[in-house]
């Protein structure tokens, strides 16, 4: 029985992040052109795609050295899409507000509570987003992750903030 319950809960795992993190990111990014595509990692939105790196070659991009300080002008963007992103940065407020300030609607993707690999990914994620939602269009409550920064800082993540 011990083993039948292990079984169910790797299998709700596994299945409930693949459905999170492929099937619903996947479906918001393709649901529209997105005029910027902010921390786009390996994606292209379609318009103006930028990160802090550029990890492949992907269409319009630009490179931005301060996320919180965006280098484009007030309301320049009509869609912004920010997927997977929150739950790493130092202030997720700040950041919400730098986007609110360079786009007119902003689309943010969260790992939802339902997706318990992600949430509890004590290794990149810094906070937890209280919602069963993927997809939002205002900052939903958050919580910092506890311990994340203790063991990020550990591994050498962390600055000596």
């Amino acid at each position: 029985m011990f083993y039948i319950i292990v079984a169910f809960i790797i299998a709700y795992v596994v299945i409930a992040h693949y459905i999170s993190y492929k099937l619903e990111k996947t479906r918001i990014l393709k649901k529209q052109k997105w005029d910027l595509n902010i921390c786009c990692g390996k994606t292209d939105g379609g318009g103006t795609n930028c990160d802090i790196f550029q990890h492949k070659d992907v269409p319009n991009f630009v490179l931005v050295n301060d996320i919180y300080n965006l280098p484009f002008a007030n309301k320049q963007f009509d869609t912004v899409l920010c997927s997977h992103t929150m739950e790493h940065v130092d202030d997720p407020q700040r950041f919400f507000d730098e986007l609110a300030r360079v786009g007119k609607m902003v689309t943010v993707v969260i790992p939802p509570l339902y997706d318990i690999s992600a949430n509890l990914n004590l290794l990149e994620h810094k906070f937890i987003f209280l919602t069963f939602k993927k997809e939002h269009n205002s900052l939903p409550r958050f919580i910092e992750l506890p311990f994340a920064h203790k063991i990020q800082k550990k591994l050498g993540q962390v600055n000596n903030a």
